[in-house]
């Protein structure tokens, strides 16, 4: 499939997913080059990613992989992030997250959504985490409990009309791209907002190097796209 140039007529983007450094593996070039273009962009993190580190117990890694996202979105000109404080790896469809991401939605009002792939794999043989899944999946459905009164009217009773502005959503990642953003000058931004995660890629443990992961793809990426770097999304129209 031809890649597509994502529209960039926007002022305004919520990016959702489910935990720290999610959006780093790619996503944060493409961020930082909107916010260098003076649009803003939240985030909102539905865990903490506290069962994320397997040699730190889960309080204290909650803490840690805040405050590393938090500095990491710095780096690409994010200032306001969010933390929804739900159980990392445990994440369930259900109505509390749909209304959830419904009050962050008419909280924010964006124009656009940011998230990850949530599809099954992210390719074959490689699975996607359940969490990826289950918070796209609910993200998708939260739009439209957005933009209806009548879903959650909790919502409009604390203050927070609905929101029916929303163009699209763009997931990164996944295994079915169908559009790109041009990162090239903004990867480095996205090298260094990933390697604010210091604690969490320490234990990662074997072989991995996140610097040669974000070019090599970026690369591969910007092949397709017939530009030098590249992020892909795959883009659900709303």
């Amino acid at each position: 499939m031809t890649l597509l140039a994502l529209p960039e007529d926007w002022d305004r983007a919520l990016a959702v997913v489910a935990h720290p450094d999610d959006l780093e593996f790619g996503a944060s070039s493409a961020i930082a080059r909107w916010t260098d273009a003076g649009k803003s962009v939240d985030y909102v993190i539905a865990t903490r990613g506290q069962a994320g580190i397997d040699s730190i117990d889960p309080e204290r890694c909650g803490v840690i992989r805040s405050a590393e996202q938090l500095a990491s979105a710095a780096v690409v000109g994010v200032h306001d992030v969010t933390f929804l404080d739900y159980d990392d790896g445990m994440l369930m469809y259900s109505l509390e997250l749909r209304r959830d991401l419904a009050r962050v939605i008419r909280s924010h009002r964006p124009e656009v959504l940011l998230a990850i792939n949530h599809q099954a794999t992210f390719g074959p043989g490689l699975l996607n985490h359940a969490d990826h899944r289950v918070i796209g999946d609910a993200l998708l459905d939260a739009t439209r409990d957005a933009a209806n009164r009548w879903v959650f009217p909790e919502l409009a009773a604390e203050g927070l009309e609905p929101w029916k502005q929303l163009r699209f959503a763009a997931f990164g990642a996944s295994p079915s791209p169908d559009h790109f953003v041009d990162v090239s000058g903004y990867l480095d931004k996205g090298i260094a907002s990933l390697a604010k995660h210091r604690v969490y890629l320490k234990n990662l443990g074997g072989s991995f190097d996140p610097v040669s992961f974000l070019v090599s793809s970026a690369e591969r990426a910007g092949n397709e796209a017939g530009v030098p770097l590249a992020v892909t999304f795959e883009v659900i129209n709303l």
